[in-house]
């Protein structure tokens, strides 16, 4: 069995197209219907959930649900708090982002929010899987600045820091 291929498909689904699965305004599905859509056994899914490094994926409390911590296209209450920012934040990227970063900032995309870290070997494995055999541009982010300034913050059940955006203003290059 591939838990990796497996849990990219998890992910995908409460991501982004929850297909035939019903999900609540929080982004649960029932673990029972994802079980049977993906077909495979509960000990497998408990495998994909606890051995995945990002912890993409998190069980309610009653282990009944299921949802993706953070990234999702598709518009989910996922509960976040609003946390103030450690000083400095990263994001890792290629360099064609990087260009049009530096005249239009960070922007959500798809998402619901921009994804930051506050580690920068993080920072640099994200911006690594974007930029292929060139090596990745890590952005410092000034968040206590931004904090300051009345943006918001996030930090996501798995360690992500989420904003709606990072103007120009806020991003230096290491």
């Amino acid at each position: 069995m591939n838990y990796i291929q497996i849990g990219k498909k998890i992910t995908y689904l409460l991501r982004h197209n929850p297909e035939d699965l019903t999900m609540d305004k929080n982004g649960y599905v029932s673990v029972s219907s994802l079980l049977e859509k993906i077909r495979i056994k509960q000990q497998d899914l408990d495998y994909i959930v606890d051995t995945n490094d990002k912890k993409r994926l998190s069980y309610d409390e009653t282990h009944e649900k299921i949802r993706a911590s953070q990234g999702h296209s598709i518009k989910v209450d996922v509960q976040l708090k609003e946390i103030r920012p450690p000083r400095v934040l990263y994001h890792g990227t290629k360099y064609d982002s990087y260009v049009k970063i530096l005249k239009t900032g960070l922007s959500k995309m798809r998402r619901l929010h921009v994804h930051l870290t506050d580690d920068k070997k993080i920072a640099y494995s994200v911006g690594k899987r974007y930029s292929g055999r060139d090596e990745p541009i890590i952005l410092e982010i000034d968040s206590a600045a931004m904090y300051t300034d009345g943006f918001k913050f996030y930090l996501s059940e798995n360690g992500v820091w989420l904003t709606d955006n990072v103007p120009v203003k806020y991003i230096c290059n290491e």
